[in-house]
C-alpha cells in the first residue's frame, strides 16, 4: 500500500483496520484488482475509491474473492466501484495486451520475468510456449528478439482468442502460431524435437509436463524455463528444493542437463514461493 493510499485511508479506517488492508494490489490497464480481508468487506467501497484517487488512470475496481484455480487459471472477481467491465488493454515493455480478467489469466507481476526470458532468446530460435495464456511471453519474445517461430499453446479457448488479437495488435503474426489445446497432446502430435527453447510458465502443471518439454526440444540441446511453487520453512532454500525435485525427474528421463540459473520470482503466501529455473539440456 503506497503512501498516497495510506494517507487517503488514514481518516476513514481505524489503525487496526488499516493494518489489515492488503499492502499490494494489481493495476492491469485501467482496472485495479484488490484483495480485501473479510473483516473489511463493509469498507470495500471506501478502499476502492481511495485506489481510484491514487491512480488516475484506473476506471474500475474489482475485488478478488477466490484464488486462481483450475485448468483455465481463473479467479472470481466482484465489482466494487467504477466501470463495470473486466476487459482492458495493458501496456508493458512496448507491448500491448488485451485481456478479460474474468475469463483469462494475467499477472502484471511477471513483467520483469517476461522481459528476462525474452532477452535470452537468440536470433533464429524456435520457441515452444506450453502455457501461453493471452500470449504475454510469446509477444514479448517476438517484439524483443530475433526468434524465428513461436508455438504458443493454451487450453483456454478464450485466452487463445485474446492471444490471436494480441498477435495482431503487436504486429507479430508472422512469427507466432497460436495453438488451442492441451500442451501434452499438441507436443506429441505436432511439436516433437522442434524447439531450441521451451517455456513452462504454469507452476501448477510444470512438473507434470516436464517430460513433454524435453520431448519438444531438438535432439542436440536446448533450454527449458521451468516454473514451480515451493514451500520453504525458515532455513530452507526454495530454489534448491525445486532444483532437487527437477533433477530427479530429468535423471530418470536420461538426459544430460545443468541448471544455469534459479531465482525466487515472488512470494505467493506464508512460506510459499514461485521459483524459476533456467535449465540447459545438453543431450536427449
Amino acid at each position: 500500500m503506497g503512501r498516497p493510499l495510506n494517507h487517503l485511508l488514514a481518516n476513514k479506517l481505524k489503525p487496526s483496520e488499516l493494518k489489515l488492508v492488503c499492502k499490494s494490489y494489481d493495476i492491469i490497464g485501467d482496472i485495479a484488482v484488490i484483495r480485501i480481508p473479510e473483516a473489511l468487506e463493509q469498507k470495500s467501497e471506501v478502499i476502492s475509491e481511495a485506489v481510484m484517487q491514487t491512480h488516475n488512470r484506473v476506471k474500475g475496481v474489482w475485488r478478488q474473492v477466490s484464488p486462481v484455480s483450475g485448468d483455465l487459471r481463473l479467479r472470481e472477481l466482484e465489482w466494487i466501484v467504477g466501470e463495470k467491465r473486466t476487459e482492458t488493454i495493458h501496456r508493458e515493455h512496448g507491448c500491448v495486451f488485451k485481456v478479460d480478467l474474468r475469463r483469462c489469466y494475467f499477472s502484471p507481476r511477471l513483467s520483469y520475468e517476461r522481459m528476462r526470458i525474452a532477452s535470452q532468446v537468440q536470433p533464429g530460435e524456435v520457441i515452444v510456449n506450453m502455457f501461453a495464456g493471452v500470449g504475454c511471453y510469446s509477444v514479448m519474445i517476438a517484439k524483443h528478439s530475433g526468434a524465428s517461430k513461436i508455438f504458443s499453446i493454451d487450453i483456454n479457448p478464450v485466452a487463445v482468442q485474446y492471444m490471436r488479437e494480441n498477435v495482431e495488435l503487436n504486429k507479430v503474426k508472422e512469427r507466432i502460431l497460436p495453438l488451442e489445446g492441451d500442451a501434452k497432446k499438441i507436443t506429441e502430435k505436432r511439436l516433437q524435437n522442434v524447439a531450441d527453447r521451451v517455456l513452462m510458465p504454469l507452476p501448477e502443471k510444470a512438473y507434470e509436463y516436464l517430460d513433454f518439454a524435453v520431448l519438444a526440444l531438438k535432439l542436440v540441446k536446448g533450454w527449458v524455463h521451468y516454473y514451480d511453487f515451493e514451500h520453504a520453512r525458515k532455513g530452507e532454500k526454495p530454489v534448491e528444493k525445486v532444483e532437487r525435485k527437477v533433477s530427479v525427474k530429468l535423471e530418470k528421463l536420461g538426459v544430460k542437463f545443468e541448471t544455469r540459473f534459479g531465482r525466487i520470482v515472488r512470494p505467493t503466501g506464508p512460506n510459499w514461493y514461485q521459483v524459476v529455473l533456467d535449465i540447459k539440456i545438453y543431450q536427449i
